[in-house]
């Protein structure tokens, strides 16, 4: 049976105040299985699509370095996870009682040569009007400050909890909203926790220096659906309504997602 949990009181005035918290050793067992067996093979078909534009960089993708890949929208696979009742937990303590899925994506940095990702909040890549949601990190591997793990920038540091506009740099296509010295704090945990993080908290990450890949799974909850022209500019997958899940972890994806 898989376990659950709750988040705690402490933890939801972090994240108001900080912008963020740490939840260590969380993930059930087989929700680690399950993403870390779903990625498998999901690298070769990004290389897939750098092979037939003749090209190592696609997007924010770089080959050998940094990967950004999907895969809900095409497997629905990962919907255990995702729809899980300690997800809707973290949901509630954060962005409220109502709930869409608005992004899910494997971040994964190439043994040796992954490259960092530049200070940003969440939000400085979505271009159109809307509230803050919320990003869950979780830790596919052991993560520290070696291997690329991420830093946050809390709320008092940043010097402010609302969305800034960012700067796009040409040679990485990363989008920049931070670009002062602060170092930012490190999350260093065990594979299996999940950092939560608001949309408007910076953050940024380091190089991976290890011999192994850093494999990192991103869900993201909005409160409301994120709509461009009346279609997703993503995802908007319903899951809770009033505080109470409408989705079925069991179901694959349906026609919302871009």
């Amino acid at each position: 049976m898989t376990e659950t949990f709750q988040v705690t009181d402490e933890q939801k005035r972090l994240y108001e105040e900080q912008g963020y918290f740490l939840m260590e050793r969380v993930l059930p067992a087989e929700h680690l299985e399950l993403l870390r067996r779903e990625l498998d093979g999901a690298i070769q078909q990004i290389h897939k699509q750098m092979d037939e534009k003749q090209t190592d960089v696609l997007g924010i993708n770089h080959r050998n370095k940094r990967y950004f890949v999907t895969l809900f929208r095409e497997t629905g696979r990962n919907a255990e996870f995702l729809f899980s009742d300690y997800m809707a937990d973290i949901c509630r303590a954060t962005i409220g009682e109502t709930a869409w899925l608005f992004c899910e994506q494997y971040v994964v940095k190439a043994a040796e040569r992954g490259m960092p990702f530049s200070w940003h909040q969440d939000s400085g890549y979505v271009k159109l009007p809307h509230k803050p949601y919320v990003s869950c990190w979780v830790a596919l591997d052991d993560m520290t400050e070696e291997n690329g793990t991420v830093y946050m920038l809390p709320y008092e540091r940043a010097g402010t909890k609302v969305r800034v506009e960012h700067v796009k740099d040409e040679k990485t296509n990363d989008f920049v909203g931070y670009h002062g010295s602060d170092p930012g704090e490190p999350i260093i945990c065990p594979a299996g926790s999940i950092a939560v993080f608001s949309s408007t908290c910076f953050h940024r990450s380091g190089f991976n220096q290890t011999n192994k890949p850093r494999r990192v799974y991103l869900a993201q909850y909005s409160p409301e659906a994120l709509l461009r022209d009346g279609k997703p500019i993503i995802c908007a997958e319903p899951f809770l309504e009033d505080g109470k899940r409408v989705r079925d972890a069991k179901s694959g994806p349906r026609t919302s997602c871009a």
